[in-house]
C-alpha cells in the first residue's frame, strides 16, 4: 500500500468481512482480533483482486516495510530527504543497515539506493509534469546536491534530460508500485 486512497480501501475490505482494524498504515495492518483461517482467505482473494497482497512471510514484510519508508520519503516528506538513508531505515525498522541491505538485494535484484534512486527520478517526473517548479528548486526539494547531479542522474535512468522529457509528449510516467 502506497498511498492513503490504498489504506481507505484496505480498511473497507477489512470492515466487509468483519475485522476490526486499530490501524492502517502504509504495507501494515494492525487489527484488533486474531485472523480466522477462512477470514484470512477471503482477505487474500480480496485484496489480491485490488492489486494487492497479504504478506505474512518476515522478510516479504519487511521488504515491503524499507519500500514503503522511502516511497513515503520521496513523495510525501520532501525536504526531509536531508536524512540519511541508511540510518534513517535502520532506525524506523530496529534493524541493522547491512543486514536490510543484503535481504533486499536478495529479494528484488537490485539495491535499496538504486530504488530510491528511481523513486526519486519519478518523483522528478512528477513535479516536471506539474510545472509548477524550476529544475533548481526540484533539485533542492529531493536532496540533489545541484541541478548537474539531477540532470545526470535522470538522464542515465530516463535516457532523456529533464528538459527533454519535458517538452517531449509522451511523458512515461510509471506507477510507484511497479517500481
Amino acid at each position: 500500500m502506497v498511498c492513503n486512497r490504498c489504506n481507505i480501501v484496505v480498511k473497507s475490505e477489512l470492515e466487509k468481512i468483519g475485522l476490526h482494524a486499530i490501524s492502517v498504515q502504509l504495507g501494515e495492518v494492525e487489527l484488533l482480533e486474531d485472523f480466522k483461517n477462512d477470514e484470512k482467505e477471503i482477505l487474500s482473494k480480496r485484496l489480491h483482486a485490488l492489486g494487492f497482497e497479504l504478506l505474512e512471510n518476515k522478510i516479504a514484510v519487511t521488504i515491503e516495510r524499507i519500500k514503503n519508508l522511502i516511497v513515503d520519503m520521496v513523495h510525501h516528506q520532501g525536504n526531509e530527504l536531508r536524512t540519511n538513508l541508511s540510518h534513517y531505515l535502520a532506525e524506523q525498522l530496529g534493524q541493522d543497515y547491512n543486514i536490510l541491505s543484503n535481504l533486499f538485494s536478495e529479494a528484488e535484484g537490485k539495491t535499496i539506493e538504486h530504488y530510491l534512486i528511481t523513486q526519486k527520478i519519478e518523483r522528478v517526473k512528477e513535479l516536471l509534469l506539474y510545472d509548477e517548479l524550476t529544475l533548481s528548486e526540484i533539485a533542492i526539494q529531493l536532496n540533489y546536491s545541484d541541478v548537474a547531479h539531477l540532470s545526470n542522474q535522470f538522464k542515465k535512468t530516463t535516457g532523456f534530460t529533464p528538459t527533454h522529457f519535458k517538452k517531449t509528449k509522451e511523458n512515461v510516467r510509471l506507477q510507484i508500485d511497479k517500481l
